[in-house]
């Protein structure tokens, strides 16, 4: 997790969106458990109620689950949903934008299809990952 947080929303949020970022690139998969609260705290100099906070929202979202004494665990599936509501959220959000632009710009679908096409195919970047 990146230790720097910014003034754009809570912390907490902050933290509840990077534990989803690892969990959409694969770093937290089904049946993993979540640092603890007190090891994030004390690593990012956090309250314990702030990352307490950010992980019931993962809870309440149905991707994480608590387990008595033993801490918190990503949920079978988590990735398979949140990768769901992702495509839903660009298709509903930015999918308009995209088509607004290349109607603007009076772009081939053809071209981009072959460009896209020509991207897909090479291995991702390491910036990418």
């Amino acid at each position: 997790m990146d230790p720097n947080w910014n003034d754009s929303q809570p912390i907490y949020r902050q933290l509840r969106d990077r534990v989803v970022e690892m969990i959409l690139e694969g770093v937290l998969g089904d049946g993993d458990a979540l640092p603890s609260v007190r090891n994030v705290a004390a690593d990012y100099r956090l309250n314990p109620l702030t990352v307490l906070k950010g992980y019931q929202e993962l809870v309440d979202e149905g991707l994480v689950e608590k387990r008595r004494g033993r801490g918190m665990f990503v949920r079978d599936g988590a990735r398979k949903n949140l990768l769901a509501g992702e495509r839903e959220l660009f298709i509903e959000e930015q999918w308009p934008n995209v088509i607004a632009t290349i109607r603007r710009l009076g772009l081939d679908l053809s071209d981009l299809m072959a460009t896209a096409r020509e991207i897909l195919d090479q291995p991702p970047k390491e910036d990418d990952q």
